[in-house]
């Protein structure tokens, strides 16, 4: 089974409709195939999300945040799981607002040192 427990991941590019930026850290936790996660920073004040994840380590996920004009946004999002060069954890998120105007858009994360976040 895929390992999301514990790990930290960060934005690596975002399409312009998107609301993180390089600036955005999650952590996620796991049991058996339900992963949830807090993220915050960058445009960000604090977001949470919460997946199940397939037999590949893709996760199907709804997340919210609260961004740092206040607002409040949703969306929903379907993760493709890769590997870097590096052996870490690359994640390929296709999402969609659930409110503003339901716009698409791809963001991509990297998974980093945990004990690089202060």
């Amino acid at each position: 089974m895929i390992n999301y427990h514990n790990k930290v991941f960060k934005t690596i590019s975002n399409t312009p409709n998107g609301d993180t930026n390089e600036e955005t850290v999650y952590f996620y936790k796991q049991k058996g195939n339900h992963i949830t996660g807090e993220y915050k920073g960058g445009t960000i004040k604090r977001g949470y999300l919460d997946a199940t994840m397939d037999n590949s380590g893709n996760l199907q996920m709804q997340y919210h945040h609260v961004n740092q004009n206040n607002e409040l946004l949703t969306g929903v999002c379907y993760s493709i799981l890769e590997m870097t060069p590096e052996n870490r954890m690359r994640i390929i998120e296709n999402w969609q607002w659930t409110c503003k105007n339901y716009a698409k858009g791809q963001s991509i994360l990297e998974e980093i040192d945990p004990h690089s976040v202060i």
